[in-house]
């Protein structure tokens, strides 16, 4: 329990540290959203128009209180309102989010079995020509940009092969190209570090003595050595969501899907400093939270973790004991 509320603790410093450099940094940015939505002077506003619209939404008080309102208006669930459209910033992001989710979570998925299939092979395939192969595809991978990818992607299989139509696609026919526009480039550093995971663990005294007991090479991958070299990978996982989030945004661009990513480039283009912030907190706090859970995740996956705490449990009243 004290684990558990100790890296909840640290889940919320890192949010309300990352909710308050967000804030800073885009206030920072020199001009603001109203003038460049309404500054246009074909639109003939006087400033002191532009002073009440400023006013309205409430750029024209102080840094410290603009802050503490937006925090409040967070934890009630109120992102306050688009300057481009008017509309509320929650209802773009519940329009939006669903269609980014299932692109995120499809693509790490895909990266996931990708990863494991080239680590796998690359070290127990049938040959030493496939397996140095698949040991120089990660390289590979890691070189490609996401945009580069998703662009080759749309030539190759829309405009050569014409087995994916670019336009009027399917609902599962256009996920298909994006979710591979993200799975590749994350794929790549997901699988060198479960090779070189692989690489240790199967080297191991209990790998050898597994072995020497007879156990099949299928066995001793899937119940010894993946196991304990899964454990890096998944914390790799984690941290590799922050690509996903920014690989949405190049990705949905390139493909022209509705999602949080589309969002943000409007939102870029547009200096929509209330719908920028939400996709930040948004962003922040869906990181946090799968972090926190792979963190959480470890003590259930790795008993030598469950042992030391129970060890250092059963420690502390034989200390006392000696004290008295």
């Amino acid at each position: 329990m004290t684990y558990v509320l100790r890296r909840a603790g640290q889940a919320l410093l890192v949010l309300v540290l990352a909710y308050t450099a967000a804030y800073v940094l885009l206030a920072a940015l020199p001009g603001d959203a109203v003038l460049a939505r309404y500054g246009n002077p074909d639109l003939g506003l006087t400033p002191e128009q532009l002073d009440e619209i400023r006013a309205s939404y409430g750029a024209d008080q102080p840094l410290v209180l603009r802050y503490l309102d937006s925090a409040a208006g967070f934890l009630r669930g109120d992102f306050g309102f688009s300057v481009q459209s008017g509309a509320a910033v929650s209802d773009l992001i519940a329009a939006n989010l669903p269609s980014t989710l299932l692109l995120a979570v499809l693509g790490l998925g895909s990266a996931i079995f990708l990863a494991v299939t080239i680590a796998f092979t690359a070290t127990y395939g049938k040959g030493g020509w496939l397996r140095r192969v698949f040991r120089n595809i990660p390289p590979f991978f890691v070189s490609l940009p996401v945009f580069w990818v998703g662009i080759i992607l749309i030539q190759v299989f829309s405009f050569r092969l014409r087995l994916i139509p670019a336009i009027g696609a399917s609902p599962v026919e256009s996920l298909i190209l994006p979710v591979a526009t993200l799975a590749i480039p994350i794929a790549a550093p997901l699988a060198q570090v479960l090779m070189r995971s692989i690489d240790e663990v199967r080297h191991r005294p209990f790998v050898a003595v597994v072995r020497a007991r007879g156990a099949s090479t299928s066995w001793l991958l899937w119940r010894n050595v993946a196991r304990n070299a899964l454990l890096p990978t998944l914390t790799m996982a984690g941290l590799l969501f922050g690509e996903l989030v920014g690989g949405a945004v190049v990705t949905e661009t390139v493909f022209a899907r509705n999602g949080v990513g589309q969002l943000t480039a409007q939102a870029v283009a547009n200096r929509d400093t209330p719908v920028l912030l939400a996709v930040v907190v948004i962003t922040t706090v869906t990181f946090v939270v799968i972090n926190l859970v792979v963190d959480l995740l470890y003590p259930v996956l790795d008993a030598r973790l469950r042992t030391s705490g129970r060890a250092t449990r059963s420690a502390r009243p034989a200390r006392k004991g000696a004290l008295r």
